[in-house]
């Protein structure tokens, strides 16, 4: 238990020395406890969904135009896995699965990213957005704490911040993502893994924190975010917004 805190301890100091390093270039967000604080300043935003997998990129202009003359500020989407890494170890990411180019294409209209990558998805989406390969992988157990699932999880995740980071899409870096969310809506279902729940939860959000995006990670509707993955209850306004 002691290791797992210094580990967290850790990953908190190198944030902050990568935040320091972002705030220089005035291109800093984080999240106070009672909104996101962009370059210096509370923000309300008004976010809503759209997913790039369920249209075509030449739908997708005309889609987030129309979204921000409704009087939104933010895309939120999910990262789809299933379709991404199809087959184990195979990435697709053409076509109407190009997150780069909509990412981009929501940047040239002005709007903001929230970038939901789970991976699980909670949108009607076959399979959870999980691929059908990572049902073979022996001794697997989806969404706990599981070795072969989270080493599958972090090498998926790994990739799409990695992606994000080298096309430079994050808001440090003069991109329009501000806020990335690691699981979905896992709260309801965690009582079910027993003392494992808990637990995943504690890895998921060190790992996303250690990637070290620059922007707050949420966990939507999760009471229990660990620290300084503080936004449980910030995706739940989110949801909200949506909802609403």
């Amino acid at each position: 238990m002691r290791g797992g805190m210094a580990i967290t301890a850790a990953l908190v100091v190198v944030a902050a020395a990568a935040e320091s390093r972002w705030a220089e270039l005035g291109r800093e967000i984080t999240y106070d406890g009672r909104a996101l604080v962009v370059s210096g300043a509370r923000r309300m935003f008004f976010s809503g969904d759209m997913h790039y997998a369920r249209s075509t990129p030449e739908m997708w202009p005309k889609l987030i135009a129309k979204a921000k003359n409704g009087g939104l500020d933010v895309i939120q989407t999910y990262v789809f896995w299933n379709v991404h890494e199809p087959i184990q170890g195979q990435y697709n990411f053409e076509g109407r699965y190009d997150l780069v180019k909509f990412i981009r294409e929501i940047q040239a209209q002005g709007l903001y990213v929230s970038l939901r990558i789970g991976p699980f998805v909670e949108a009607e989406w076959k399979y959870g957005g999980f691929p059908f390969w990572l049902h073979d992988v022996p001794s697997i157990t989806f969404r706990s704490d599981n070795e072969p699932f989270k080493q599958h999880m972090q090498n998926f995740v790994t990739k799409i911040v990695t992606m994000m980071k080298h096309e430079g899409l994050y808001y440090p870096q003069g991109g329009p993502i501000i806020i990335s969310q690691i699981e979905n809506e896992y709260q309801m279902i965690e009582p079910a893994f027993g003392a494992s729940g808990p637990r995943y939860v504690r890895w998921a959000a060190a790992m996303a924190v250690g990637l070290q995006t620059g922007v707050p990670w949420m966990m939507c509707k999760q009471n229990d975010a660990p620290d300084p993955v503080k936004i449980g209850h910030l995706a739940t306004l989110y949801m909200v917004m949506i909802q609403n």
